[in-house]
């Protein structure tokens, strides 16, 4: 049990490292993670008395 508690805990240490060097090399390799930019305009009808 405790083998596989190791193994866990490592499997999320290197998971971590991992998502946190691609973020970082991502752009790089022509990955974008920039929220796209552009004004939205939706009407809304209110229905108030």
């Amino acid at each position: 049990m405790g083998r596989l508690f190791k193994l866990l805990i490592f499997l999320l240490v290197v998971g971590f490292i991992g998502l946190t060097g691609y973020a970082y090399v991502g752009p790089y390799f022509g990955a974008d993670f920039s929220a796209p930019q552009g004004e939205m305009r939706v009407p809304v009808t209110l229905d108030a008395e």
